[in-house]
């Protein structure tokens, strides 16, 4: 069971947030926190597996409470949630231990799916700026192209299309779309192709493609 602290300083959120998770066998919301340092005395007290928390908030702002939550000894993984996917909260969020950055107006499936990832140990980041970010290396894709393109060639056609969609900020669903193949098969696809190149999350395997040259 994967326990989840919510914060958020609107209940209206929060409770929404709850109503998503709740129904998901395998996720349980353990506690609700309305500002950044009454999180980290709810996770101190209720061990969380995984934090949802918000960015703005009045009092202690979630990118402070992050900072904070990633340097206690006991460091929950954490998912910021914001309305606005502002490049300087991104870049702070992910400096400062985020194993996650979503928009509010992600799906339920794929809110219930980025708790599932980030709790097993990946990064989880909404599509539109995990391309944002790739774009930010942009400059030094030159470099160790070669090298990166060896690395990808372990991959099968289909592994590599998959992997080259990633790099184009495509969510799984988009992907199946473009591709012509169910979500579930994507998602296998990507999990193969981490485990061949031997990365942790999507955001390694799209800075690989796109150090290669393939994007």
């Amino acid at each position: 069971m994967i326990r989840v602290l919510l914060v958020d300083d609107e209940a209206l959120v929060r409770e929404g947030l709850r109503m998503i998770l709740e129904p998901a066998e395998d996720i349980e919301v353990v506690a609700e926190a309305s500002d950044g340092s009454s999180a980290i005395t709810a996770a101190v007290q209720h061990r969380p597996d995984v934090v949802l928390m918000d960015v703005r908030m009045a009092g202690m702002d979630g990118l402070t409470a992050l900072k904070e939550l990633r340097r206690s000894t006991y460091g929950p993984k954490v998912i910021m949630l914001t309305t606005f996917d502002l490049d300087d909260y991104v870049h702070t969020a992910l400096r400062n231990g985020a194993a996650g950055f979503l928009l509010k107006d992600t799906s339920p499936r794929e809110l219930a799916d980025a708790v599932r990832t980030v709790a097993d140990g990946s990064a989880m980041l909404t599509p539109k700026v995990t391309k944002r970010l790739i774009d930010a290396f942009a400059g030094l894709a030159s470099e160790g192209a070669s090298e990166a393109r060896q690395r990808l060639s372990v991959l099968t056609d289909r592994e590599g299309d998959v992997a080259r969609a990633v790099a184009r900020g495509l969510s799984n669903a988009e992907i199946g779309r473009a591709l012509v193949m169910g979500e579930g098969t994507v998602k296998a696809h990507v999990s193969r192709a981490l485990a061949k190149l031997g990365l942790a999350n999507r955001v390694q395997m799209a800075l690989l493609v796109r150090d290669a040259g393939l994007t």
